[in-house]
């Protein structure tokens, strides 16, 4: 195959009409069911909505360390495995060829998701850490819109286009990181591959933590980028338009602070005058 034929849609094509349909399926009933939980945890979830302004408030984080994994691994499944279908059929094509069974494809999957599970830690730390330090609100909305231009400058950096050039050439990427055909092999395959896609999509993510980790609207919208991106002829252009926003956005929240800020509802009860 020729470097201009490896595109993610040339995957679609190299397993039989029944393997591929089968295989997507269950990705995309993984990332359906996970959009399922995601949204019904959500509402008891509404703190992780605000985002990084939280870490200026007085709420602390109670959520346990495996409760906010389990979290964020349901999250990354209704996020990353729509986008992974190519790379999960021509790994499952090259296992064919080889002799290699579907359970080496579910290893190549877990893999992939060590990568985003150990990435999860990073979240984890800083809203464990934010619960035991006195933030001044205004400084963590100055740090929040620093956040965001770093993220909008990645998108525009070599790093960037490397990572999403593995993403996108499914089949240069597994003829390039062959780690052997047994289970710690694929593993490691799967997990090199999940390194990548981090490298690809962490300025967004940044993003989504930025402006609130179940903010259902800004995750639907970034989940449809990272599709866009990684499958979508013109996704290379994308992550330039991506990145500008990002940027606008940054710099919008610098000037502006408040912008960052979710609303503050009054919870308490007014007071009325007394009646004649």
């Amino acid at each position: 195959m020729t470097a201009q034929a490896d595109t993610p849609r040339t995957a679609y094509s190299v397993l039989e009409r029944r393997a591929t349909l089968l295989t997507t399926g269950i990705l995309l009933a993984l990332a359906a069911a996970a959009w399922w939980a995601t949204v019904s945890r959500s509402a008891s979830m509404s703190g992780m909505v605000s985002g990084l302004s939280q870490l200026g408030q007085s709420a602390d984080f109670d959520m346990t360390a495996p409760v906010f994994l389990a979290m964020w691994v349901t999250m990354m499944v209704a996020m990353m495995f729509p986008t992974i279908a190519p790379i999960v059929l021509m790994h499952r094509m090259v296992m064919q060829r080889h002799g290699g069974g579907i359970s080496l494809t579910v290893a190549f999957v877990a893999g992939y998701l060590l990568v985003w599970t150990a990435a999860g830690l990073v979240p984890l730390a800083v809203l464990i850490g934010s619960g035991h330090v006195t933030m001044n609100p205004a400084w963590v909305t100055r740090l929040a819109g620093v956040l965001l231009i770093v993220a909008g400058v990645y998108q525009f950096t070599s790093w960037k286009q490397t990572c999403l050039r593995a993403c996108r050439t499914p089949l240069t990427f597994l003829s390039t990181h062959d780690f052997g055909l047994g289970l710690v092999g694929t593993i490691r395959t799967g997990f090199s591959h999940g390194a990548y896609c981090l490298g690809c999509c962490w300025a967004l993510m940044v993003v989504l933590f930025t402006v609130g980790l179940m903010n259902l609207t800004w995750m639907a919208l970034i989940s449809i980028v990272f599709l866009a991106e990684k499958n979508w002829k013109h996704g290379v252009l994308l992550t330039k338009f991506a990145g500008t926003a990002i940027l606008i956005f940054g710099l919008v929240v610098l000037a502006h602070p408040a912008s960052l800020s979710a609303p503050v509802i009054d919870d308490q009860p007014s007071q009325m005058a007394p009646m004649s």
